[in-house]
């Protein structure tokens, strides 16, 4: 399949560390990749590049147009979502008002209003809660929140950071199973950061394990999984 994201020489840092260096990925159209690697790696950074909150050297390159001059705004507005590491939330905002906030890119009010019962139909706890602070919420149900409200950007990528992080298992197996539901539903492509990285190469097609800002391993997340020395030196399980 044709790449939908592509990076090449990916340099980036916060001022004068450098944390990245040299990346070379891609993620395919309608798949899902996912970057592993131990705390410090690189992986949040490597997402916070992609959509500009901070300014990479290299290319990186959506449906082949360059995205790694453009402002954050404008690489939304290309179909960029972000689900970041902490959610997100803003907390003291109801559920409608951080989903509203998710389309304020968009003019398209009736095409908004039929997103938001799409999402209530991924995330029914969501509609329970419409009107209720987001600060009130479990951290699941956040979560649910965070996804839904980067969804109605209608990426063409998501790029989903943590999405686990701080949940009980029956709340992360529920979560990945609705974001297959989307998968499949919107064709959507996904960049994952996920620390469980069992979870994280059941669902992804293709993985990249980070090592101290550079690519060590790559491959099918399928085979990778299966490799034995790569998971005892690598993956933990």
């Amino acid at each position: 399949m044709p790449a939908l994201l592509e990076a090449r020489g990916l340099h980036a840092g916060y001022g004068q560390t450098k944390v990245l260096h040299g990346l070379d990925f891609a993620v395919e159209q309608g798949r899902t990749t996912t970057l592993l690697g131990a705390n410090g790696a690189g992986k949040t950074t490597t997402l916070r590049a992609i959509c500009g909150l901070i300014r990479p050297t290299g290319e990186v390159r959506l449906a082949d147009k360059r995205i790694d001059r453009e402002p954050a705004e404008e690489i939304v507005r290309r179909g960029v979502g972000h689900v970041p590491d902490g959610r997100g939330t803003l907390m003291e905002l109801t559920v409608e008002e951080n989903l509203r906030l998710g389309a304020y890119t968009r003019r398209d009010r009736n095409g908004v209003k039929a997103d938001f019962e799409r999402m209530f139909g991924y995330f029914p706890r969501l509609k329970e809660r419409y009107r209720q602070q987001a600060g009130t919420l479990s951290g699941g149900e956040q979560q649910m929140l965070a996804i839904a409200r980067a969804l109605l950007v209608k990426p063409r990528l998501l790029l989903l950071d943590e999405p686990s992080f701080g949940l009980a298992p029956l709340i992360v197996a529920d979560i990945f199973n609705i974001l297959r539901r989307i998968r499949a539903d919107e064709g959507v492509s996904i960049l994952l950061v996920e620390q469980n990285s069992s979870v994280a190469l059941d669902f992804a097609d293709h993985a990249y394990l980070l090592e101290t800002g550079r690519i060590v391993v790559s491959g099918p997340a399928a085979d990778l999984r299966k490799d034995e020395a790569v998971r005892r030196a690598y993956l933990g399980y």
